[in-house]
Protein backbone atom coordinates (compact mmCIF):
# COMPACT_ATOMS: atom_id res chain seq x y z
CA UNK A 1 0.00 0.00 0.00
CA UNK A 2 2.82 2.39 0.87
CA UNK A 3 4.48 1.62 -2.47
CA UNK A 4 1.22 2.45 -4.23
CA UNK A 5 0.97 5.78 -2.40
CA UNK A 6 4.57 6.64 -3.30
CA UNK A 7 3.94 5.88 -6.96
CA UNK A 8 0.68 7.88 -6.79
CA UNK A 9 2.44 10.90 -5.26
CA UNK A 10 5.26 10.64 -7.82
CA UNK A 11 2.81 10.59 -10.73
CA UNK A 12 0.76 13.39 -9.19
CA UNK A 13 3.90 15.48 -8.67
CA UNK A 14 4.98 14.89 -12.26
CA UNK A 15 1.56 15.93 -13.49
CA UNK A 16 1.62 19.03 -11.29
CA UNK A 17 5.05 20.05 -12.60
CA UNK A 18 3.98 19.54 -16.21
CA UNK A 19 0.87 21.65 -15.55
CA UNK A 20 2.74 24.53 -13.90
CA UNK A 21 3.23 26.56 -17.11
CA UNK A 22 -0.52 26.35 -17.80
CA UNK A 23 -1.42 27.17 -14.21
CA UNK A 24 1.02 30.06 -14.22
CA UNK A 25 -0.58 31.47 -17.34
CA UNK A 26 -3.99 31.19 -15.66
CA UNK A 27 -2.93 32.60 -12.28
CA UNK A 28 -4.80 35.81 -11.69
CA UNK A 29 -5.44 35.76 -15.42
CA UNK A 30 -7.68 38.51 -16.68
CA UNK A 31 -6.41 39.46 -20.11
CA UNK A 32 -9.33 40.37 -22.32
CA UNK A 33 -8.75 42.61 -25.29
CA UNK A 34 -9.67 46.27 -24.83
CA UNK A 35 -11.11 48.64 -27.41
CA UNK A 36 -11.37 52.23 -26.20
CA UNK A 37 -12.94 54.87 -28.43
CA UNK A 38 -12.64 58.40 -27.07
CA UNK A 39 -14.09 61.52 -28.66
CA UNK A 40 -11.87 64.60 -28.23
CA UNK A 41 -13.72 67.00 -30.50
CA UNK A 42 -16.88 66.79 -32.52
CA UNK A 43 -15.03 65.56 -35.60
CA UNK A 44 -12.19 63.35 -34.36
CA UNK A 45 -11.67 60.32 -32.14
CA UNK A 46 -8.74 58.59 -30.51
CA UNK A 47 -8.88 54.77 -30.64
CA UNK A 48 -6.81 52.42 -28.49
CA UNK A 49 -6.78 48.72 -29.33
CA UNK A 50 -5.06 46.50 -26.76
CA UNK A 51 -4.88 42.78 -27.40
CA UNK A 52 -2.99 39.93 -25.63
CA UNK A 53 0.22 39.01 -27.44
CA UNK A 54 2.83 36.27 -27.46
CA UNK A 55 6.13 37.95 -28.26
CA UNK A 56 5.31 40.40 -31.03
CA UNK A 57 2.34 38.47 -32.33
CA UNK A 58 -1.03 39.73 -31.16
CA UNK A 59 -4.16 37.62 -30.92
CA UNK A 60 -5.77 37.29 -34.35
CA UNK A 61 -8.78 39.49 -33.68
CA UNK A 62 -9.35 42.92 -35.22
CA UNK A 63 -11.86 45.73 -34.58
CA UNK A 64 -14.10 46.72 -37.45
CA UNK A 65 -15.10 50.34 -36.74
CA UNK A 66 -18.08 52.21 -38.20
CA UNK A 67 -17.70 53.34 -41.82
CA UNK A 68 -18.16 56.95 -40.69
CA UNK A 69 -14.69 56.91 -39.06
CA UNK A 70 -11.81 57.69 -41.42
CA UNK A 71 -8.25 56.82 -40.33
CA UNK A 72 -5.84 59.77 -40.05
CA UNK A 73 -2.19 58.85 -40.63
CA UNK A 74 -0.64 55.58 -39.48
CA UNK A 75 -1.36 53.87 -36.16
CA UNK A 76 1.42 53.65 -33.55
CA UNK A 77 2.09 50.18 -32.13
CA UNK A 78 3.94 49.21 -28.94
CA UNK A 79 4.29 45.96 -26.97
CA UNK A 80 3.94 46.22 -23.20
CA UNK A 81 3.59 43.42 -20.60
CA UNK A 82 2.45 40.75 -23.03
CA UNK A 83 0.05 43.01 -24.92
CA UNK A 84 0.03 44.67 -28.33
CA UNK A 85 -1.25 48.24 -28.04
CA UNK A 86 -2.26 50.13 -31.16
CA UNK A 87 -3.23 53.81 -31.00
CA UNK A 88 -4.77 55.67 -33.91
CA UNK A 89 -6.79 58.78 -34.73
CA UNK A 90 -9.95 58.94 -36.80
CA UNK A 91 -11.99 61.71 -38.36
CA UNK A 92 -15.75 61.33 -38.17
CA UNK A 93 -17.95 61.96 -41.19
CA UNK A 94 -21.07 62.23 -39.02
CA UNK A 95 -22.01 64.08 -35.85
CA UNK A 96 -22.83 60.95 -33.84
CA UNK A 97 -21.90 57.26 -33.55
CA UNK A 98 -25.41 56.39 -32.35
CA UNK A 99 -26.93 53.52 -34.32
CA UNK A 100 -23.60 52.54 -35.89
CA UNK A 101 -22.03 49.10 -35.58
CA UNK A 102 -18.71 47.94 -34.12
CA UNK A 103 -17.59 44.37 -34.84
CA UNK A 104 -14.61 42.34 -33.65
CA UNK A 105 -13.50 40.21 -36.61
CA UNK A 106 -12.18 36.78 -35.67
CA UNK A 107 -13.65 36.82 -32.18
CA UNK A 108 -15.90 33.82 -32.88
CA UNK A 109 -12.78 31.69 -33.39
CA UNK A 110 -10.97 32.47 -30.12
CA UNK A 111 -11.78 32.04 -26.44
CA UNK A 112 -11.41 35.56 -25.13
CA UNK A 113 -13.52 38.62 -24.40
CA UNK A 114 -13.24 42.18 -25.63
CA UNK A 115 -14.02 45.07 -23.30
CA UNK A 116 -15.48 47.95 -25.29
CA UNK A 117 -15.53 51.48 -23.87
CA UNK A 118 -16.85 54.47 -25.78
CA UNK A 119 -16.35 57.93 -24.27
CA UNK A 120 -18.24 60.69 -26.03
CA UNK A 121 -18.45 64.41 -25.43
CA UNK A 122 -21.04 65.61 -22.97
CA UNK A 123 -20.18 62.98 -20.34
CA UNK A 124 -21.80 60.23 -22.39
CA UNK A 125 -20.13 56.82 -22.15
CA UNK A 126 -20.94 53.24 -23.08
CA UNK A 127 -19.34 50.06 -21.70
CA UNK A 128 -19.92 46.45 -22.66
CA UNK A 129 -18.23 43.08 -23.09
CA UNK A 130 -18.10 41.47 -26.54
CA UNK A 131 -17.77 37.67 -26.53
CA UNK A 132 -17.28 34.98 -29.18
CA UNK A 133 -21.03 34.42 -29.16
CA UNK A 134 -21.79 38.15 -29.54
CA UNK A 135 -18.97 40.03 -31.33
CA UNK A 136 -21.18 42.88 -32.61
CA UNK A 137 -22.24 46.06 -30.79
CA UNK A 138 -24.65 48.74 -31.96
CA UNK A 139 -23.95 52.08 -30.29
CA UNK A 140 -27.13 53.17 -28.47
CA UNK A 141 -28.62 56.65 -28.57
CA UNK A 142 -28.08 57.27 -24.85
CA UNK A 143 -25.83 55.84 -22.18
CA UNK A 144 -27.40 53.57 -19.60
CA UNK A 145 -26.31 53.17 -16.01
CA UNK A 146 -27.83 49.70 -16.10
CA UNK A 147 -25.57 48.67 -18.99
CA UNK A 148 -22.52 49.98 -17.14
CA UNK A 149 -23.55 48.12 -13.99
CA UNK A 150 -24.15 44.84 -15.82
CA UNK A 151 -20.87 45.12 -17.75
CA UNK A 152 -18.70 45.72 -14.67
CA UNK A 153 -20.56 43.06 -12.69
CA UNK A 154 -19.77 40.60 -15.49
CA UNK A 155 -16.11 41.69 -15.52
CA UNK A 156 -15.78 41.14 -11.78
CA UNK A 157 -17.40 37.70 -11.99
CA UNK A 158 -15.18 36.62 -14.88
CA UNK A 159 -12.05 37.92 -13.14
CA UNK A 160 -12.50 35.93 -9.94
CA UNK A 161 -13.51 32.74 -11.79
CA UNK A 162 -10.43 33.02 -14.03
CA UNK A 163 -8.11 34.09 -11.20
CA UNK A 164 -6.77 30.69 -10.17
CA UNK A 165 -4.56 32.08 -7.41
CA UNK A 166 -7.48 33.87 -5.71
CA UNK A 167 -9.60 30.72 -5.92
CA UNK A 168 -6.75 28.57 -4.61
CA UNK A 169 -6.52 30.80 -1.53
CA UNK A 170 -10.25 30.45 -0.89
CA UNK A 171 -10.05 26.68 -1.45
CA UNK A 172 -7.20 26.35 1.06
CA UNK A 173 -9.23 28.39 3.55
CA UNK A 174 -12.15 25.98 3.11
CA UNK A 175 -9.84 23.06 3.93
CA UNK A 176 -8.89 24.70 7.23
CA UNK A 177 -12.07 26.26 8.57
CA UNK A 178 -14.68 23.87 9.93
CA UNK A 179 -18.21 24.85 10.91
CA UNK A 180 -20.61 27.17 9.15
CA UNK A 181 -20.27 30.14 11.51
CA UNK A 182 -16.42 30.32 11.45
CA UNK A 183 -16.51 29.85 7.67
CA UNK A 184 -18.99 32.71 7.20
CA UNK A 185 -16.83 34.95 9.43
CA UNK A 186 -13.66 34.09 7.50
CA UNK A 187 -15.22 34.62 4.05
CA UNK A 188 -16.83 37.87 5.24
CA UNK A 189 -13.48 39.13 6.58
CA UNK A 190 -11.78 38.24 3.28
CA UNK A 191 -14.52 40.02 1.34
CA UNK A 192 -14.37 43.13 3.53
CA UNK A 193 -10.58 43.34 3.32
CA UNK A 194 -10.28 43.04 -0.45
CA UNK A 195 -13.21 45.44 -0.91
CA UNK A 196 -11.36 48.09 1.15
CA UNK A 197 -8.11 47.89 -0.80
CA UNK A 198 -9.93 47.59 -4.13
CA UNK A 199 -11.69 50.89 -3.49
CA UNK A 200 -8.62 52.67 -2.07
CA UNK A 201 -6.31 51.53 -4.89
CA UNK A 202 -8.81 52.35 -7.65
CA UNK A 203 -9.35 55.85 -6.22
CA UNK A 204 -5.59 56.38 -5.99
CA UNK A 205 -5.50 56.53 -2.18
CA UNK A 206 -3.15 53.51 -2.06
CA UNK A 207 -0.45 52.84 -4.62
CA UNK A 208 1.42 49.52 -4.39
CA UNK A 209 3.38 48.07 -7.35
CA UNK A 210 1.62 45.10 -8.90
CA UNK A 211 4.64 42.74 -9.01
CA UNK A 212 5.24 42.60 -5.21
CA UNK A 213 1.48 42.37 -4.69
CA UNK A 214 1.21 39.31 -6.93
CA UNK A 215 4.16 37.69 -5.09
CA UNK A 216 2.45 38.30 -1.73
CA UNK A 217 -0.76 36.76 -3.04
CA UNK A 218 1.18 33.61 -3.92
CA UNK A 219 2.85 33.71 -0.48
CA UNK A 220 -0.58 33.81 1.19
CA UNK A 221 -1.44 30.50 -0.50
CA UNK A 222 1.88 28.93 0.56
CA UNK A 223 1.14 30.02 4.14
CA UNK A 224 -2.28 28.33 4.13
CA UNK A 225 -0.82 25.16 2.59
CA UNK A 226 1.70 24.95 5.44
CA UNK A 227 -1.12 25.55 7.92
CA UNK A 228 -3.11 22.64 6.46
CA UNK A 229 -0.13 20.31 6.88
CA UNK A 230 0.34 21.45 10.49
CA UNK A 231 -3.32 20.83 11.29
CA UNK A 232 -3.26 17.34 9.75
CA UNK A 233 -0.17 16.53 11.82
CA UNK A 234 -2.05 17.50 14.97
CA UNK A 235 -0.13 20.75 15.58
CA UNK A 236 -1.66 24.09 16.54
CA UNK A 237 -2.50 26.56 13.78
CA UNK A 238 -3.10 30.30 13.94
CA UNK A 239 -5.47 30.07 10.96
CA UNK A 240 -7.54 27.41 12.69
CA UNK A 241 -7.77 29.51 15.86
CA UNK A 242 -8.28 32.92 14.19
CA UNK A 243 -9.38 32.26 10.58
CA UNK A 244 -11.06 35.63 10.14
CA UNK A 245 -7.87 37.52 11.13
CA UNK A 246 -5.74 35.60 8.62
CA UNK A 247 -8.41 35.96 5.93
CA UNK A 248 -8.68 39.71 6.55
CA UNK A 249 -4.90 40.27 6.53
CA UNK A 250 -4.26 38.45 3.27
CA UNK A 251 -7.51 39.76 1.79
CA UNK A 252 -5.97 43.24 1.76
CA UNK A 253 -3.33 42.06 -0.72
CA UNK A 254 -5.86 40.19 -2.84
CA UNK A 255 -7.86 43.42 -3.10
CA UNK A 256 -4.80 45.11 -4.59
CA UNK A 257 -4.72 42.33 -7.17
CA UNK A 258 -8.37 42.99 -8.05
CA UNK A 259 -7.57 46.70 -8.35
CA UNK A 260 -4.79 45.88 -10.80
CA UNK A 261 -7.26 44.03 -12.99
CA UNK A 262 -9.73 46.90 -12.80
CA UNK A 263 -7.02 49.40 -13.74
CA UNK A 264 -6.32 47.29 -16.85
CA UNK A 265 -9.97 47.66 -17.82
CA UNK A 266 -10.33 51.28 -16.83
CA UNK A 267 -13.26 52.92 -15.09
CA UNK A 268 -15.67 55.34 -16.76
CA UNK A 269 -14.76 58.80 -15.48
CA UNK A 270 -18.36 59.73 -14.72
CA UNK A 271 -19.41 56.33 -13.34
CA UNK A 272 -16.60 55.53 -10.88
CA UNK A 273 -18.79 54.65 -7.83
CA UNK A 274 -21.16 52.51 -9.93
CA UNK A 275 -18.34 50.68 -11.74
CA UNK A 276 -16.47 50.05 -8.48
CA UNK A 277 -19.57 48.75 -6.70
CA UNK A 278 -20.73 46.44 -9.47
CA UNK A 279 -17.22 45.11 -10.23
CA UNK A 280 -16.85 44.21 -6.54
CA UNK A 281 -20.31 42.62 -6.51
CA UNK A 282 -19.22 40.58 -9.52
CA UNK A 283 -16.13 39.41 -7.63
CA UNK A 284 -18.34 38.36 -4.70
CA UNK A 285 -20.74 36.59 -7.06
CA UNK A 286 -17.92 34.54 -8.58
CA UNK A 287 -16.51 33.80 -5.13
CA UNK A 288 -19.93 32.66 -3.89
CA UNK A 289 -20.34 30.38 -6.92
CA UNK A 290 -16.92 28.82 -6.28
CA UNK A 291 -17.49 28.31 -2.54
CA UNK A 292 -20.93 26.78 -3.19
CA UNK A 293 -19.50 24.31 -5.72
CA UNK A 294 -16.66 23.27 -3.40
CA UNK A 295 -19.00 22.80 -0.42
CA UNK A 296 -21.32 20.72 -2.60
CA UNK A 297 -18.41 18.52 -3.72
CA UNK A 298 -17.30 18.07 -0.10
CA UNK A 299 -20.84 17.07 0.81
CA UNK A 300 -20.95 14.50 -2.00
CA UNK A 301 -17.59 13.04 -0.92
CA UNK A 302 -18.86 12.65 2.64
CA UNK A 303 -22.03 10.91 1.40
CA UNK A 304 -20.14 8.39 -0.75
CA UNK A 305 -16.74 7.90 0.90
CA UNK A 306 -16.34 4.30 -0.32
CA UNK A 307 -17.21 5.08 -3.92
CA UNK A 308 -14.48 7.66 -4.51
CA UNK A 309 -10.71 7.38 -4.95
CA UNK A 310 -8.84 7.86 -1.68
CA UNK A 311 -6.45 10.82 -1.78
CA UNK A 312 -3.42 10.69 0.55
CA UNK A 313 -3.81 13.06 3.50
CA UNK A 314 -1.03 15.47 2.57
CA UNK A 315 -1.44 15.41 -1.20
CA UNK A 316 -3.75 18.45 -1.48
CA UNK A 317 -1.74 20.83 0.75
CA UNK A 318 1.53 19.75 -0.91
CA UNK A 319 0.03 20.29 -4.38
CA UNK A 320 -1.41 23.68 -3.38
CA UNK A 321 1.83 24.75 -1.71
CA UNK A 322 4.00 23.54 -4.59
CA UNK A 323 2.02 25.45 -7.21
CA UNK A 324 1.88 28.62 -5.09
CA UNK A 325 5.63 28.42 -4.29
CA UNK A 326 6.36 28.20 -8.01
CA UNK A 327 4.25 31.31 -8.63
CA UNK A 328 5.91 33.16 -5.74
CA UNK A 329 9.47 32.40 -6.86
CA UNK A 330 8.74 33.29 -10.47
CA UNK A 331 7.06 36.57 -9.49
CA UNK A 332 9.88 37.56 -7.11
CA UNK A 333 12.48 36.80 -9.78
CA UNK A 334 10.40 38.77 -12.26
CA UNK A 335 10.42 42.05 -10.33
CA UNK A 336 13.97 41.68 -8.95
Amino acid sequence: MRSFIRVYLLLASAFMLSALPVLNAMADEFRPALLNIKQHEASWFEVTWKVPAAGEQGLAIYPQLPDSLELLGQPTVIFVNGARIERSRYKSKTDSLAGQTITIDGLRLVQTDVILRIELKGSVSHSTILRPSSPVYVVPEQSSKLNVAISYWQMGTVHILEGIDHLLFVFALLLIVSGLKPLVKAITAFTLAHSITLVFATLGLVNVPSAPTEALIALSIVFLAVEIVRIRQGDSSITQRYPWIVAFGFGLFHGLGFAGALSEIGVPQHEVPLALLTFNLGVETGQLIFVSVILLLIRIIKLFPDKLLHIPNHFLPHAIGGIAAFWMIERVVGFM
